[in-house]
Parts: C-alpha cells; structure tokens; sequence
C-alpha cells in the first residue's frame, strides 16, 4: 500500500499534494481510521525528490488537522449532551458521566495537547471538549500546538527514511501497535473497575 501511494503522489501536481495532505489531515479526527499519519509520511519522503517544501507541509496539515479537531469539538458542543445525557447508551451511566466530569474538566486541555500522540483516541477528545465546553480559543491554540508538534516529528520522519517505504511502514505500525496497546489496557482498566464496584454494590 504505502509503495503504491508513495509512488502515486510522486507524480502529482505539488499544489494537488499540499490539497491531499490537508484533506487527509481534516478527515482524520472525523474519521479516524483515516490513514492521514502515513499520508503525511510518505507526502514528506517527496520533500527531497519534488518541489515540496517543509514548512508548507507542516502548516498544511497542522492546520488541517486544528480544523478537523475544531468540527469534531462543535459537534460535541452541539449535539453531545444530547446524545450522552440521554440516556440511551446503556453502557455510559450518571455514575461514570459525573466522573468523567471531574476529571476532564481537570485534565482537558492537557488532554488536548496530548492528542495528537495518543492515537485511536483524537477523535473522542476533541468530541468531549466540546462536550464540556473548553473554552473555543484555548482549544483551537492547544490543539494547533499539538498538530505542529506532531507533524514535527512525523514530517522529519518522513524526509529521513525518504523513500524507504518499508521502514516507514515498520515505524508506523509499531507506534500504532504500542499505542492501541496502551488505550486497550486503560479501557479495560475502568470498565474492570467500574464492573468490580457494581458488584459490590
């Protein structure tokens, strides 16, 4: 795959590369098995070969990927409570809202700036925040932070494996790995605790 998309993008137009890069970037926190990361990737291995250029790399997808993180807070904004509060997701009580309440009120714009390096998880932080209301502005400059400091690291991958697709490919999927690892054992964690607790109950 990665072989084929490198070798696709090193034909195009720049201005029609930069425009993949931003949507791919967007699309990512709307939907997240979007492979925007490896897009990314492979778009900054062209730096060296094409007329591309790092900085605009980097502020295409940062702000491409603020942007994205953006929608997915106003929808959490708009609809959220709504959805959440209703009642109609058996497997989200009051008990575990007021919790997460406390603790993402707490934790939520460190969250926010963590985001772009927890992946599997963007999506759902940039929904809460709008769910709590974090203030619009704070959340717009923490997440642009964490997309910069992203695509940062992942963009000077990108140009120092160039075109070796099989080390960016063995780099992605093992940070990929780690990282669903980590999220599973957290989620398996609370709902352990939440379980143990209504048991005792």
């Amino acid at each position: 795959m990665l072989e084929s998309t490198l070798l696709f993008m090193s034909h195009l137009d720049p201005i029609l590369i930069y425009l993949i890069l931003f949507l791919f970037a967007f699309t990512e926190n709307i939907f997240p098995p979007s492979p925007s990361d490896v897009v990314v990737v492979v778009g900054a291995s062209l730096i060296a070969t094409t007329t591309l250029e790092f900085i605009p790399v980097l502020l295409i997808t940062s702000f491409g990927s603020s942007l994205g993180f953006m929608l997915m807070y106003l929808v959490g904004k708009l609809f959220g409570e709504k959805i959440i509060r209703s009642g109609k997701l058996k497997f989200i009580t009051q008990e575990g809202l007021s919790n997460t309440d406390i603790w993402f009120n707490k934790w939520g714009y460190k969250l926010i700036v963590a985001n772009r390096f927890l992946p599997g998880t963007r999506s759902v932080i940039s929904f809460f925040a709008g769910v709590y209301e974090l203030e619009l502005i704070k959340t717009f400059v923490f997440s642009t932070i964490s997309a910069f400091a992203w695509n940062v690291l992942i963009i000077e991958v990108g140009m120092f494996l160039g075109n070796n697709v099989e080390s960016i490919d063995y780099y992605l999927s093992t940070y990929s790995l780690i990282g669903s690892i980590i999220a599973a054992v957290v989620i398996l964690y609370f709902a352990l605790k939440y379980y143990l607790k209504r048991k005792r109950n």
